[in-house]
């Protein structure tokens, strides 16, 4: 079994044995388990159900990652889903919780560096003055887990800055990839975060109680709050930023290829009255072609002459409709 004890200010390695005297006595305890990559002989379900006696419905849940936050309020615990940062910071961690009055049961997948900081604040931190451990301990794992959006947050507001100076300067498709797959991990946090902070509200309205929870503990509760309502306009502040930096990448890209059209239209043009020119003086009928040599004044003047007047004029034409240069289009 891949997990924690933490019992008496001591934390040690969850094993079956530890896990069964701890359930068995009458001291608090906190148990969390990995539940990722399970061992032959590990059954959580049956831990969860013939140990300590969790609703069938609650360990479903528990058996099905994948879940969206929630808390739900039973006789004699209460079972909460919350989501922080996985340790990759691209992911999202679920953590499920299992709240009594006689100990506090967290289990998660894989790596989440968020619970590892809780065993040590708890001893330093003043919550555990003001309401009974397991609620102390619950605010810490919802305080940490939270609080480990910020810094995923706070570089989506740098690389943005970044990606839209660059997109001015010379617009790629990798730009447009970076900003498709930002754009997929803001909705994901933004798909936990909406109904986390729903189900802080309601705990703070009071429609569901933790166990032990007191009034001057509640206040603990109200920071989070604030701090998912804070998270929740960042995350759609991110995401209308990302809406217009995508913006910006596709009108750069359209301009280029608009400048690019203007540039093949010109040359287009040019060559369409000397192809006009050569193809009149080089028709092959009698008539013209012997009125119209003349020796060496019919090379310069119509051969090449008419020609360079033509470019000339077409240049001149450009130029005065702002078709050269960054002039204003006509």
């Amino acid at each position: 079994m891949k997990g924690t004890l933490t019992q008496d200010g001591m934390t040690a390695d969850a094993t079956p044995r530890e896990v069964e005297r701890a359930a068995a006595g009458g001291a608090f305890f906190w148990l969390n388990l990995d539940i990722h990559d399970p061992g032959p002989d590990d059954d959580v379900t049956g831990l969860l159900i013939n140990t300590f006696h969790f609703h069938p419905v609650a360990v479903e849940a528990v058996k099905w990652f994948g879940q969206r936050p929630r808390i739900d309020d039973y006789d004699d615990f209460v079972h909460i889903i919350t989501f922080g940062m996985a340790a990759d910071r691209k992911n999202v961690a679920e953590v499920h919780c299992f709240v009594t009055d006689k100990f506090i049961i967290s289990l998660h997948q894989g790596d989440c560096p968020a619970l590892a900081t809780v065993c040590d604040r708890l001893g330093s931190h003043h919550a555990q003055q003001s309401s009974a451990p397991q609620a102390v301990i619950f605010y810490l794992i919802m305080d940490t887990l939270i609080d480990s959006f910020f810094p995923v947050l706070s570089d989506f507001d740098d690389s943005i800055d970044d990606l839209e100076g660059a997109i001015l300067k010379n617009p790629t498709e990798e730009q447009l990839g970076t900003l498709f797959g930002m754009k997929r991990q803001i909705m994901s946090i933004r798909k936990v975060i909406t109904p986390q902070r729903d189900m802080i509200a309601s705990l703070n309205a009071g429609m569901v109680e933790i166990p032990g929870m007191t009034d001057q503990g509640s206040a603990y509760f109200r920071n989070l709050y604030d701090h998912l309502i804070r998270i929740s306009d960042m995350v759609d502040a991110y995401r209308d930023l990302i809406g217009g930096a995508m913006d910006t990448h596709l009108s750069m890209v359209s301009n280029r290829l608009n400048v690019v059209m203007k540039q093949l239209a010109i040359i287009a043009t040019i060559f369409l009255p000397l192809g006009f020119l050569t193809g009149f003086f080089g028709q092959n009928f009698a008539w013209p072609i012997a009125h119209l040599q003349v020796g060496f004044g019919y090379f310069l003047f119509l051969g090449l002459g008419s020609e360079v007047v033509a470019i000339v004029l077409l240049l001149i034409l450009f130029k005065r409709r702002g078709w050269l240069g960054s002039g204003p289009m006509a």
